[in-house]
């Protein structure tokens, strides 16, 4: 009985690729984007029509009325906060156009 060698059981491999269940979500979207390309989401372009004032905490952010000019909410007039210098007759880009800033106080610092 000691003459015979015992036999191991050794686990099924699968033959071919590696199974794409066994990869990491995060590194199945990473294969799909090609190096070198950019991807963008989907904004609609609109153009400052008036400056309101200065807003945030420390004035860093500035308010201002933007037209909708593509999109379903084509032609709409929106309130929004923009960080950086902004002029009457600039373009942004908005990636959504339902969501307004709320309204600027009248109060401003009090002494």
């Amino acid at each position: 009985m000691a003459d015979k060698p015992q036999e191991q059981k050794q686990p099924k491999k699968e033959e071919g690729p590696r199974d794409e269940r066994a990869k990491p979500k995060r590194e199945q979207e990473k294969e799909e984007v090609r190096k070198g390309t950019a991807s963008f989401t989907m904004a609609f372009r609109s153009s400052v029509e008036e400056i309101m004032g200065r807003t945030g905490s420390r004035g860093e952010a500035i308010q201002v009325r933007v037209k909708v000019l593509d999109g379903r909410d084509q032609n709409k007039i929106l309130r929004r906060n923009v960080k950086g210098p902004v002029q009457i007759g600039d373009i942004l880009m908005l990636r959504e156009t339902e969501i307004e800033a709320r309204e600027l106080s009248k109060g401003g610092r009090s002494s």
